[in-house]
């Protein structure tokens, strides 16, 4: 991934210098392992993990010359070895150690993006609180609707997000798996007590049937994971992006002394971190398509989805990781008008009480249909000239409803009067 979109905490963890030393370490609770069984001498594995980190410049020049990177990092390692270098790699095939040692950057991985929902669930739900009572218009095929409130809107990311977050979880669990079975799983060469010992000392669970690599059923359903993720992060992004349009106005991205928002017009202020978030998430998809692709693999395995992965999954880590940090921003530092929500709410000219006019009718005895007609004819003559829909009804010898009635009506506390459900069972949530 590109520097700009790359933070430090998960760039480090893809980096390759940390492959290598996560390679490095499941040759040593191999050679532990192998120890224990008394194949290997004891100090193997001390010598493993003391050895000097192989350098990744000078893996590639190796593989230059074997073509092989695998074969490049054991020749390194065993070479650096102070005594036992021979028993590098002892019983391992390729995938044990690639697919072990994914597993724990995977792992790692899940865990800071975890923490990351959890830090933008917190912000969320703190603003929804906080603009719990902040009338709105409610707005559906992006035309009026009904009034709601700010907070009721951030409410419905935060459960969301808490959504997003179980996701991860699962997707924590499927990946967190390595596999030291050797060529075709078989156990062949080396017996499941020398897999269970590396894995537990890489915090990781077993594949409990592998072919020469983990399934790619699980890494598909990581990718897919932030690649819904990433839809979530746009759902909220192109709201803000609709709200902070010039004819609407009810929200805007924070603008800092000195920030530019157009280089040729002065006047712009743009939302573009929102539009960044949006074209990150399109990356989460195309990635979470990659994953489909490789879970079918040859046999019992092929390197068809070698080269995709190393591509997808360091990459996708790092733009969820970048989108989710970009977001919270965001939304922690949102500047919300609601004096402008409230204007735009009474530009409605009352159409948005059309519904309670409605019921209320009903009520009255009339038959819907008949009711439905009444204030639809009084709601397209407001939109054509203007003239407040309240004022319309109480000039409809048809509606016969009183002061006290259309005072009611056409009253907006009324339609979050049952809201507070929401935000109880909101409270309730802890991630």
């Amino acid at each position: 991934m590109i520097e700009r979109y790359t933070l430090p905490e998960m760039g480090a963890i893809w980096s390759e210098s940390r492959r290598l030393e996560v390679f490095q370490e499941v040759q040593a609770l191999t050679a532990e392992a192998w120890a224990k069984l008394g194949v290997v001498p004891n100090h193997v594995a001390e010598a493993i993990r003391t050895a000097p980190p192989v350098d990744p410049g000078a893996m590639r020049e190796r593989e230059a010359i074997t073509h092989h990177d695998v074969a490049a990092f054991v020749d390194l390692l065993a070479g650096s070895v102070s005594e036992g270098g021979e028993w590098v790699h002892y019983g391992l095939t390729s995938s044990d150690m690639i697919d072990t040692a994914q597993a724990a950057l995977l792992a790692a991985s899940s865990d800071l993006l975890l923490e990351r929902v959890r830090q933008l669930f917190t912000v969320v739900r703190n603003r929804a609180f906080e603009h719990q009572a902040t009338v709105m218009v409610g707005r559906t095929h992006g035309i009026w609707a009904e009034p709601t409130s700010f907070g009721l809107k951030l409410a419905t990311w935060a459960f969301e997000l808490d959504r997003t977050f179980h996701r991860l979880q699962a997707a924590r669990a499927a990946v967190a798996v390595g596999k030291i079975s050797g060529a075709v799983g078989t156990y062949a060469h080396i017996p499941p007590s020398v897999e269970d010992h590396v894995c537990r000392g890489l915090g990781l669970s077993i594949e409990p049937a592998s072919t020469q690599v983990t399934s790619r059923d699980r890494h598909a359903q990581y990718l897919s994971t932030l690649a819904l993720l990433g839809s979530s992060l746009e759902r909220f992004a192109t709201e803000v992006r609709n709200l902070q349009r010039s004819d609407i106005g009810e929200v805007m991205e924070a603008f800092s002394d000195g920030q530019k928002g157009s280089s040729a017009m002065p006047h712009k202020r743009n939302p573009v971190l929102s539009e960044n978030v949006t074209g990150l998430a399109r990356l989460l998809r195309g990635y979470s398509q990659v994953g489909m692709e490789n879970v079918a693999l040859w046999h019992e395995r092929d390197i068809s989805h070698s080269s995709a992965e190393r591509v997808v999954l360091p990459d996708a880590s790092i733009v969820a990781d970048f989108a989710l940090v970009r977001f919270t921003g965001v939304v922690e530092r949102l500047v919300v008008n609601a004096d402008q929500m409230r204007a735009n709410l009474n530009a409605t000219n009352g159409l948005v009480f059309s519904q309670r006019v409605l019921l209320s009718l009903v009520e009255t005895g009339r038959s819907r249909d008949e009711a439905y007609r009444i204030v639809q004819r009084n709601a397209l003559r407001s939109w054509e000239d203007g003239t407040h829909l309240r004022a319309l009804l109480e000039q409809d010898p048809d509606v016969g409803l009183s002061e006290t009635s259309l005072n009611h009506l056409f009253d907006t506390t009324s339609f979050l009067r049952n809201a507070e459900a929401v935000f109880t069972r909101l409270a309730d949530i802890e991630l």
